[in-house]
């Protein structure tokens, strides 16, 4: 797994949106929009909900692709790519402080929904204007 740099884990501190990129069953890629944050092991980490397009895949095959461009700034930007762990573990919480994050507010909780934690173990890692 690779470590990040101190400039690598600033971005995704800040609340720059991020593309990951998923396979489906055959191969052909599903990319969505997602909040991403580090966690303090310094592993890019995620949310979903079960049934969705995105664990669904990443149950099926762990590998993924995640972008995050700093504040549309598209000479500064970090691409990660590895595999992924989920987990429900801590989940609810993680959505929360996301929302928080992104939104300036709480979770807004959605009855039945089980969300999903997805942390990003780092094979390959490639930045541009980050330190």
């Amino acid at each position: 797994m690779k470590t990040l740099t101190a400039g690598q884990r600033e971005l995704l501190e800040q609340p720059n949106y991020a593309v990951v990129t998923t396979l489906r069953e055959d191969g052909s890629p599903h990319s969505t929009v997602v909040w991403v944050h580090v966690d303090d092991d310094g592993v890019p980490t995620f949310n979903t909900a079960k049934g969705r397009v995105k664990p669904t895949n990443l149950e099926r095959d762990p590998r993924v692709s995640l972008v995050v461009v700093a504040g549309g700034d598209f000479y500064r930007w970090l691409s990660i790519d590895g595999r992924v762990e989920l987990t429900d573990d801590g989940a609810e919480e993680q959505i929360d402080a996301l929302s928080r994050k992104y939104d300036a507010q709480p979770w807004g909780y959605v009855e039945g929904q089980e969300r999903v934690k997805i942390r990003l173990l780092p094979d390959h890692v490639v930045a541009y204007g980050l330190d």
